[in-house]
């Protein structure tokens, strides 16, 4: 059965002291009928590609829904509203083709834990994990002198947290097998948009036809959010995002999965998806009897979201 939002829905309205960070731009009659990104390239100043990578990064709301399709047309009262961080970085990168809030280039990881045979590194968010130059993957061979390093497993773009590496092909193999046995014990923290009903939830709902389950714990509810421990069995594509959307209870800052409508001025100032890989364990596949562990603290824009919606700092 799935939960029913409290009457203290994030989607009710809110005092304007949280709307400070957001731009706001009203459309008027000589605008209407103008294309989104027509209308932020002439508002802000920007080149019609830069308007149009900050719609593709889905951080603007017209009317408080989410757009993210420029040529959507504009009446006469409609309001736009983005991220003033957003907006900044916009004219700042001003014809660049990603027109959003970049991360400053990475030269450096923060290693977690480490064997003879593998690495835990706390990925930052807005990078890969590998597969690009700037990957985590990439930037932790140069760091560590290792070009065979290699990722065990995968975290998107924008969720950060422990992710395990293999010093070794052989390593990466056995460590591969020990995923298939599902031995391996992750841990997930994450922000949700409304107020969680339950102490305890087990969601087990196929994903993509493959089966699927999350363990969902409440650690806090605050205004209109609440913060979530989550554990998964299965680990499939977006497993986490996707379930908890399933049950109407969206990661704050998911721009994919998440809500597609904010009454509630903070939930569009919230930068990424509020999901963190806070822990991981699984035994050695290269040394019986060992297990490795590695537990990565909330980084500050989660701590951040958790203050805004009235959680306060938690670790």
């Amino acid at each position: 059965m799935k939960p029913q939002r409290s009457s203290s829905s994030s989607l009710g309205p809110r005092a304007p002291k949280f709307s400070t960070n957001i731009e706001a731009l009203s459309v008027q009659r000589a605008s209407s009928g103008k294309s989104l990104q027509d209308f932020l390239a002439e508002r802000l100043g920007l080149s019609r590609r830069a308007a149009k990578a900050v719609i593709d990064g889905r951080s603007v709301w017209v009317n408080r829904r989410c757009v993210w399709i420029a040529h959507h047309k504009l009446a006469t009262g409609d309001l736009v509203e983005l991220p003033r961080t957003v907006v900044t970085a916009a004219r700042r990168q001003a014809g660049s083709a990603r027109a959003v809030v970049e991360p400053e280039e990475r030269t450096h990881v923060r290693v977690l834990a480490e064997t003879p045979h593998y690495v835990v590194a706390d990925k930052p968010a807005g990078i890969l994990a590998n597969a690009d130059a700037k990957s985590v993957e990439s930037i932790l061979r140069v760091q560590l002198n290792e070009p065979s390093l290699q990722a065990v497993h995968r975290l998107d773009r924008d969720t950060t947290g422990c992710i395990l590496f293999a010093r070794s092909f052989a390593a990466y193999q056995a460590a591969v097998e020990v995923f298939k046995t599902r031995r391996v014990e992750k841990t997930y923290r994450a922000i949700v948009a409304g107020a969680f009903p339950y102490a305890c939830q087990k969601i087990d709902a196929p994903i993509d036809d493959q089966p699927a389950t999350s363990y969902v714990t409440r650690e806090a509810v605050g205004e209109d959010a609440s913060f979530l421990r989550v554990r998964i069995e299965t680990g499939r594509t977006n497993q986490i995002r996707r379930h908890l959307a399933s049950v109407r209870f969206p990661i704050v800052g998911d721009r994919t999965f998440g809500l597609k409508r904010a009454r509630d001025p903070r939930l569009m100032t919230v930068p990424r998806q509020m999901l963190h890989a806070a822990s991981i364990s699984l035994p050695d596949p290269m040394r019986p009897g060992e297990t490795i562990k590695a537990h990565s603290p909330l980084p500050a824009d989660f701590r951040a979201a958790l203050k805004l919606f009235g959680m306060g700092k938690k670790r």
